[in-house]
């Protein structure tokens, strides 16, 4: 189950203190883990050490979402142009809380358009309602989404949920792929997140989490 796990990881350091050796441990730990991809911020790209078989993503709109549809499709075209494979977008919040979700279609889209590879569209589930949640999932799909994702990890509301992923698992209906990432400490709470419906994983402290499996 180990080996099966670890290919559902996104190993990922979006700290704003990280560094191009940091990079180059991440890189290296992946690649000896056997993830699925590295995921780092958009100022580390691109990455000059050898990948293997790694995929690269990264992050648009990180981490308040704040920003214009202009602006988050202006950095994932230039983090695509160095080389990012799949870019984790985040929502603009009050565009959901305010009840426009057209124009929250809109601005996955305008990042969709730039975006040839795998696109990601974190929702920060945990400030969201049950409702809200359905909602922020269908106008990800209308966009042309490849994935919705929980959270970014730095929201105070907090990070994935069980109930969170069965909700958007249930709402994309595996035409979408669903991404658990923000407080996923633990073997336990990793599998409980792919029991739910996670189709992908995003972990900041994998090896500790692997190494729960044989506790």
């Amino acid at each position: 189950m180990t080996t099966e796990l670890v290919r559902y990881v996104d190993h990922t350091l979006l700290s704003p203190t990280a560094t191009v050796a940091d990079i180059g441990a991440l890189v290296a730990e992946a690649k000896a883990l056997g993830t699925y991809s590295i995921c780092i911020s958009p100022a580390m790209l691109p990455v000059t050490f050898d990948l293997g078989e790694l995929k690269l993503a990264t992050v648009c709109g990180f981490p308040s979402g704040k920003h214009t549809a202009a602006i988050k499709a202006a950095e994932a075209a230039e983090s695509v142009s160095a080389g990012a494979d799949e870019v984790d977008m985040v929502i603009d919040l009050g565009l959901v809380k305010a009840g426009r979700l057209e124009s929250t279609r809109d601005e996955i889209a305008a990042v969709r358009a730039v975006v040839p590879g795998v696109l990601k569209v974190i929702i920060e589930s945990a400030a969201l309602t049950d409702a809200e949640i359905v909602a922020t999932c269908q106008a990800a799909e209308a966009a042309g989404a490849d994935f919705v994702k929980t959270s970014t990890g730095y929201h105070p509301a907090g990070g994935a949920s069980v109930h969170a992923v069965e909700l958007m698992a249930a709402t994309v209906g595996g035409r979408l792929g669903v991404k658990a990432s923000g407080g996923i400490r633990d073997w336990a709470t990793a599998i409980a997140m792919i029991n739910a419906g996670a189709t992908r994983l995003g972990l900041s402290g994998t090896a500790a989490v692997l190494a729960g499996a044989a506790s």
